[in-house]
């Protein structure tokens, strides 16, 4: 009589975490336990997971880079209401779903995933030399300019991001391009997760200096294109003659000068993200060729007659008011409408002038790459946060950058290296 051999019955999960050592050190635990694990990096990708094969539970960071967490949780109780759902810090379900019956081993591999010391490790990623963000159940409020100051004079080790989401009543999941823990760059932040794994059109709005490239880097990171070019181009900054080559490419001997063929910048995206900084620029008989191009994703070269397919995502930018130019004849209404699918707009600093701490800070740590670190005294904070800024955040790098130059050998920025060029020319 001959025995057969069974296997044992794998189990399968999905590890949802942008945290790489995390899940290795999950996948390892469980994998001992006779599980089978598949991972994802970001949401969008363990919702495909999800899909693709049966699945007994879901393991889910307290953070996703690409997709924000109460939306991602309620599509996924939505498509997958049998699955169980874990998070990293062990909480229940609370709502009666069917619950897996080696729940235990899920937890148990969750402890074995944490830090050394045994916090919950967030991978929401933060600036350097920021220190990173412990998951914690009390919730922030965004820091006044008061208690920023507070922070600054009295030296203390806890930055003050770390203090704003220690206190603020809103998560702070911003992404690391964007500082800021306001509701306003929260929402930027947001909605930039949301649209990044699209194919939409994206328009960026906002004033002059407040990082609008920025947002579209973020866009192009956060995106299935991340692996592929990022190309810019600022439509102001090329003469009209040229702009058109320049964008779209030219072949040898289509115009005086043009020795050799060129490859548009559209071109030179395929695959991934096109940026068009300063879109509202752009001259209105060139925007309908932009137009068919963003329509059907063809161009044709500068000097050519055939064709040329291009797959590329288009985000442009503008400081106008684009759609009041369009309502003007300024604009091509039928192009801003193809440009203005999803819109983030950009606040002026003003607007959030309770981040200026932590851009300080930031700015700080950057040109202390470059030379020795320095630290900004509370005379000099209030100076600064007592300003217009009408060159939002690349004004504040600006007079940063002078004010370490003033400071000499001195660690600590004062009230009296603080210039700002307007003041200075009226002077």
């Amino acid at each position: 009589m001959s025995t057969v051999c069974m296997k044992p019955v794998l189990r399968t999960a999905v590890l949802a975490s942008s945290d790489v050592a995390f899940r290795r050190r999950v996948r390892e635990a469980l994998t001992g336990l006779r599980w089978q694990v598949r991972e994802a990096a970001g949401g969008a990708e363990a919702l495909a997971e999800l899909d693709a094969n049966p699945t007994e539970a879901l393991i889910l960071d307290s953070w996703l880079p690409d997709l924000e967490m109460n939306e991602f949780v309620a599509e996924f109780r939505r498509q997958h209401p049998t699955v169980d759902l874990v998070t990293v810090n062990g909480s229940e379900n609370g709502d009666g779903r069917t619950r897996s019956p080696r729940r235990h081993e899920l937890l148990y591999a969750i402890r074995r995933g944490q830090d050394a010391d045994g916090a919950i490790w967030n991978s929401a990623p933060v600036i350097e030399p920021l220190a990173p963000l412990r998951a914690s159940s009390r919730t922030p409020e965004p820091p006044t300019a008061t208690k920023a100051i507070s922070i600054v004079r009295s030296g203390s080790t806890e930055n003050a991001e770390t203090s704003a989401c220690v206190r603020s009543s809103a998560p702070c999941h911003r992404l690391p391009e964007l500082i800021g823990v306001h509701q306003k760059m929260l929402e930027v932040s947001r909605r930039v997760r949301l649209v990044a794994p699209r194919r939409t059109a994206v328009l960026i709005e906002g004033p002059t200096g407040t990082g609008k490239e920025l947002v579209a880097l973020a866009l192009h990171r956060m995106s299935q294109r991340a692996s592929r070019p990022f190309v810019a181009l600022n439509c102001a900054a090329i003469p009209e003659a040229l702009l058109e080559a320049e964008l779209f490419g030219h072949t040898r001997g289509a115009f005086t000068g043009a020795v050799q063929g060129r490859t548009g910048r559209i071109e030179a995206a395929h695959g991934g993200t096109l940026f068009l900084d300063e879109i509202g620029e752009m001259p209105l008989l060139l925007q309908s060729k932009l137009l068919r191009f963003v329509e059907c994703g063809e161009l044709q070269r500068v000097g050519e007659n055939e064709p040329v397919r291009v797959d590329v995502r288009v985000v442009a930018a503008t400081h106008q008011a684009l759609a009041r130019s369009a309502a003007k004849g300024e604009f091509r209404m039928d192009l801003y409408y193809r440009l203005a699918v999803f819109v983030i707009r950009t606040p002026a600093l003003q607007d959030h002038l309770e981040d200026l701490p932590l851009l300080v800070e930031h700015c700080l740590a950057k040109m202390a790459l470059d030379s020795p670190a320095k630290r900004v005294g509370a005379s000099a904070l209030k100076k600064l946060l007592a300003h217009d800024w009408p060159g939002n955040v690349r004004e504040l790098e600006h007079v940063l950058e002078c004010a370490t130059i003033l400071a000499e050998e001195r660690p600590e920025i004062t009230e009296e290296d603080i210039e700002f060029g307007l003041e200075q020319e009226e002077a």
